[in-house]
C-alpha cells in the first residue's frame, strides 16, 4: 500500500466485517519521542487469542472468498521497515485493537495520504457505525466524531454529497492547524 490512510481503510474494513459500531481510529505524532503511532479499535467480535497471534501471516484469514490476507501482514511489515511494530489486541465478543508504531523520522514511513477522504468515505459509506477519529501532534489535538457530525447535521445525512465535500475540507483544515506530518 503506498500511504497509512489505504492501510486504514483496509483495517477498518475488517472492524466492519466484524460487525463493530464503534470505531475509533487514533494517531498520535511525537516529535519529541520520533514516534508516529496508529491505533484502531473496535468493538467487533474480536478474535480468539490463538487466531490474534497468527493474523499476521498472509495465509491465515477468516475470509472464504480468498485464501490470503494481506492487510494486517503488509501494516507490520511497513511499521517493521521504519525500526516499530504492531500489536494486536483482541478478545472474543469485546472486539479488536490493533497498533502500529513507527519511526516518525524514517525514510521508509509511508506518509499518511488522503486521510479526510478516508475518513469521510467510511462515514458516509456507513452511516450506521460511529466512527471517532483523533490526530494529536505533540499535545495538540483534533477530533473528528461522526456522533457530534449527525446533531450538528440535524435532519441532512451524513451521506449527502455536498456534506461530504464540507467534511473533508473540515477535517484538511483542522489537520493543517495542528500541523499533522502527512
Amino acid at each position: 500500500m503506498k500511504d497509512l490512510s489505504l492501510h486504514i481503510l483496509d483495517i477498518v474494513q475488517n472492524s466492519i466485517t466484524a460487525n463493530a459500531s464503534f470505531i475509533e481510529i487514533s494517531i498520535e505524532e511525537s516529535h519529541k519521542a520520533n514516534k508516529y503511532i496508529l491505533k484502531i479499535k473496535d468493538n467487533g467480535k474480536g478474535m480468539s487469542p490463538e487466531m490474534a497471534e497468527k493474523v499476521t501471516d498472509p495465509y491465515v484469514t477468516s475470509r472464504t472468498t480468498r485464501k490470503v490476507g494481506l492487510g494486517l501482514p503488509l501494516l507490520k511489515m511497513n511499521a517493521e521497515r521504519t525500526g516499530g511494530q504492531l500489536e494486536i489486541i483482541s478478545e472474543e465478543g469485546k472486539g479488536t485493537e490493533v497498533v502500529a508504531v513507527f519511526i516518525l523520522n524514517n525514510i521508509d514511513r509511508l506518509p499518511l495520504g488522503d486521510i479526510a477522504g478516508t475518513i469521510v468515505l467510511l462515514a458516509s459509506a456507513n452511516p450506521t457505525i460511529e466512527f471517532v477519529y483523533s490526530h494529536i501532534v505533540d499535545g495538540e489535538r483534533y477530533i473528528f466524531d461522526t456522533r457530534e457530525v449527525k446533531e450538528a447535521l440535524n435532519e441532512v445525512s451524513i451521506n449527502d454529497i455536498h456534506i461530504f465535500k464540507y467534511l473533508k475540507e473540515m477535517i484538511n483544515e483542522n489537520l493543517d492547524e495542528i500541523k499533522a506530518t502527512k
